[in-house]
């Protein structure tokens, strides 16, 4: 008893010790204490060991170093000044255009997340979802407009493009303007605006929604309003926002595609015609592939390594990746025929110029912005990665939960709703949790992106986890139709979500990429709270002032590995009682701790494998990719918890939350195991398992119960069905497919009890029901419905027929009438 006593008192003085950030003469001190009591004893407390013991004179042996170190020469000589020369022998120099990467964005909320010590007002103080009267009329206006005038099976079976009644409506509401400011006639619209939508125009179709976001997005619009000269403003904005000049923007290449700072395309500064005169300017030779928009556009965003052998420029030779603005009429361009990814409509293809000559004032801001495209790159990736593809995966993961509540409540087999049955119910309540998940991640991300932040961190998690949920829930939707979802034909409406899929998954960085090399990696970087300033200490030309630098850092780093190393053992020990929560949440209190202790776990295991991988880490690409994982998990469930108090916090929900959070914490745990199980360095892992699980795995995922309750949730009309599918196209014509799903399935409930009667007097044999029997007029006639009643479920019997038919086609009009012109490849160059 008295040993458990003793332990537990150590751990107490010792957390409080390193939670508090104690200097090192405290920890002597505290230490050397310990120590005696150990030895001699208290009132309450009898001797743990003889006087001295092996345990007596370690903990002497450390409280005298503790001691020792406390005095700032010893210490700086002994220990400051030997890491330093150390870690700068082995420190892996970290590239410009990493460097570049890593200062474009900012930090925020991944920070806290990071730190193990999240800062709830932070949290709290991202804005609801909040659109001005314009924005809201437009999504409402012109937006609703433009989902009513598109026919996805005319757009990407019957034409395979885009119509020109689709590009003249963009183009004279606005679309492709968006983000271009109101003083270049552009709407000027939020972050959050944009998002909504982008969201509401996928949800009726992936490509008419890719005409709309590529303009919005990482390309020559955004990039003129940021960093253009004020003649490249005023000739390119208006028209652009007007839809006068289609743009597209060309980074990827055969050679350089995740690793797009490796691009082989080249400009060299040199004189030569343009116009008839003399002129400084690049000569450009390039292959680009894979462009949104390529084959339509008319302004090409080209980016490129630039050199200068003659210093024309007098900024060296090699002045690096540069970005220029080019008409694709221009003497030299070449576009190529389209690609044809998974079968999309949207246009897209390759494109590529020799020795083509521009004027130096076509490079985007002029000759002053020579060599600063990747940054220029960077911080609108930061940006523009955070709406466009989780606007449109949020909107696809929230449109699969629409029709398939909608179709699985009126589907029948077995005398039932197919919905009723445990093995829909599964893939169902995936599907509600993907559509909480995804709209909750997105509306905080874009508040964020709106309030002026450029989340970099944030933006790439977001990015693969969107995508990849938003694949599961197409995936889901698809299993359970069936037969209905796979045959494609005008009715289909799942079809084109589940062709783009891939689509989403590989562009704006390949989510392997993403997910492995991105997420952690640059987070570990831009998040932590001292490993950058180690960094650039340690990369000071200057040694005097970098060690001075590093000391700084050093300590706090030291500091805040103790805090990590206690705090984690002491919340996972207490199952997170102690950890802090906002004093405002009340229903969601408990998770918000859950929360807390989980960040903490996350700091110890995040700031060990920085220190102890540094450069391998990026060939530790398994291991990084599962603390992706575990960040991601704790970034979501933060948005969960802050989505639940913007929408009012409605106990409706509450049972929504607690099946987001379970599977997060559940999956964060999974990530952190398959870390420690895995960590290159076995000492370590088996070390630090003990302070994450010191009482083993105990997670669990939420419960088939609750599964069953949210599901319920949404089989029925009402406020919660509608908040989790908030601001997609919704339509109750019946001639629209969709619209006759959603027509019916408010008919299939209002009949149920009737259906229900129905169904018994079936299976009891009172009623014989088969393509030979009227067993509706039957059963009225038998006064099991009334006539009322058998009138609605006439209707709802013809309803639900056209429900679950499927497209059928003569030959003539699936099979190609007219021999294929060649296909050009690569293989038959």
């Amino acid at each position: 008893m008295s040993v458990l006593v003793f332990i537990i008192l150590s751990l107490a003085a010792l957390s409080v010790l390193a939670l508090r950030g104690g200097p090192l003469p405290y920890w002597a001190a505290v230490v050397a204490v310990l120590t005696l009591i150990g030895q001699v004893g208290v009132p309450f407390l009898e001797p743990v060991w003889s006087a001295w013991s092996f345990p007596a004179v370690v903990g002497w042996l450390i409280a005298a170093g503790l001691a020792v170190l406390s005095v700032p020469s010893l210490q700086h000589q002994w220990v400051i000044r030997p890491a330093y020369r150390a870690l700068k022998r082995v420190m892996p120099t970290v590239s410009d255009t990493e460097k570049e990467a890593l200062e474009a964005g900012t930090v925020g909320w991944d920070a806290e997340l990071f730190s193990g010590e999240p800062d709830w007002p932070e949290l709290a103080a991202v804005a609801p979802i909040t659109l001005t009267e314009e924005e809201r009329a437009f999504l409402d206006g012109p937006t609703e407009e433009l989902c009513r005038s598109l026919n996805d099976w005319e757009i990407r079976q019957e034409r395979r493009e885009i119509p020109d009644r689709i590009w003249s409506l963009v183009a004279e509401k606005g679309f492709l303007g968006m983000l271009i400011s109101k003083e270049h006639g552009g709407l000027g619209f939020s972050a959050q605006a944009q998002s909504l939508i982008l969201g509401k125009i996928a949800s009726r179709s992936p490509d008419a929604v890719t005409i709309v976001m590529v303009p919005n997005s990482l390309g020559p619009g955004e990039l003129i309003e940021k960093y253009g000269t004020d003649e490249q403003k005023a000739h390119y904005l208006p028209r652009l926002a007007k839809g006068q000049e289609i743009p597209c923007f060309g980074l990827t290449g055969p050679t350089s595609g995740s690793d797009a700072a490796a691009m082989r395309d080249v400009g060299v500064v040199c004189e030569g015609q343009h116009e008839g005169k003399t002129t400084l300017g690049i000569r450009l030779t390039w292959e680009k592939r894979y462009i949104s928009l390529g084959p339509k556009a008319t302004l090409l965003g080209l980016a490129f390594r630039l050199y200068d052998p003659d210093g024309l420029l007098d900024k060296g030779e090699d002045i690096g990746i540069t970005l220029a603005l080019v008409p694709t009429d221009h003497k030299g361009v070449e576009i190529g025929r389209r690609h044809l990814p998974c079968g999309a409509a949207f246009p897209n293809g390759p494109n590529w110029g020799k020795d083509v000559f521009i004027p130096i004032d076509w490079v985007i801001g002029g000759a002053e912005r020579v060599g600063q495209g990747w940054r220029m790159l960077m911080e609108c990736l930061s940006a523009g990665r955070s709406i466009s593809l989780p606007a449109s995966s949020t909107a696809a993961a929230k449109a699969m939960l629409r029709t398939t509540s909608a179709y699985a409540r009126i589907r029948k087999q077995f005398g039932l709703p197919i919905a009723f049955m445990e093995g829909i119910e599964e893939p169902m309540a995936r599907m509600v949790e993907a559509a909480y998940l995804t709209e909750s991640g997105r509306a905080v991300t874009a508040a964020m992106v709106a309030a002026g932040e450029k989340p970099a961190v944030i933006s790439a998690l977001l990015k693969y986890q969107s995508t990849e949920i938003m694949r599961g829930a197409v995936n889901d939707a698809l299993d359970i139709h069936g037969g209905r979802g796979i045959c494609d034909g005008p009715s289909n409406y799942i079809q084109s979500a589940y062709q783009m899929a891939p689509v989403g998954i590989t562009v704006e960085g390949a989510n392997i990429l993403t997910r492995t090399l991105i997420t952690f990696a640059q987070g570990a970087l831009r998040s932590h709270p001292w490993l950058y300033k180690e960094i650039e200490a340690l990369q000071d030309w200057d040694e005097d002032r970098g060690l001075e630098a590093f000391e700084a850092a050093f300590r706090g780093h030291v500091a805040f590995a103790a805090a990590n190393i206690f705090g984690a053992l002491v919340h996972n020990l207490t199952f997170g009682l102690l950890a802090s929560a906002p004093r405002q949440a009340r229903a969601t209190r408990g998770w918000y701790r859950q929360l807390a202790r989980a960040s903490r776990s996350f700091a110890l295991v995040a700031d060990l494998t920085v220190a102890l991988l540094g450069g391998r880490m990026k060939v530790k690409q398994k291991i990084t990719g599962r603390l992706a994982d575990a960040l991601s998990e704790l970034y979501l469930l933060s948005c969960v918890l802050k989505r639940f108090e913007d929408d009012g916090e409605p106990q409706s929900d509450l049972k929504l939350v607690e099946y987001c959070a379970r599977n997060c914490l559940y999956r964060f745990e999974l990530a952190l195991a398959g870390v420690l199980q895995n960590f290159p360095a076995r000492w370590a892992g088996i070390a630090m398992t003990p302070l994450v699980f010191p009482l083993g795995r105990r997670r669990r995922p939420a419960s088939d119960r609750l599964g069953k309750e949210i599901v319920r949730l949404v089989l029925e009309p009402g406020a919660v069905r509608d908040r989790l599918t908030r601001d997609i196209f919704v339509t109750e014509d019946p001639a629209d497919p969709t619209g006759l799903l959603e027509h019916t399935f408010k008919k299939v409930v209002a009949t149920h009890e009737a259906d229900r009667r129905l169904e018994k007097a079936v299976r009891d044999g009172h009623v014989r029901r088969d393509y030979t029997s009227d067993w509706i007029a039957e059963a009225e006639s038998k006064g099991v419905l009334s006539a009322e009643e058998a009138k609605a479920l006439k209707d709802v019997k013809d309803l639900t027929a056209k429900v679950i038919a499927v497209d059928h086609f003569d030959p003539a009009e699936i099979v190609p009438q007219r021999k294929p012109k060649e296909v050009e490849s690569v293989a038959a160059e």
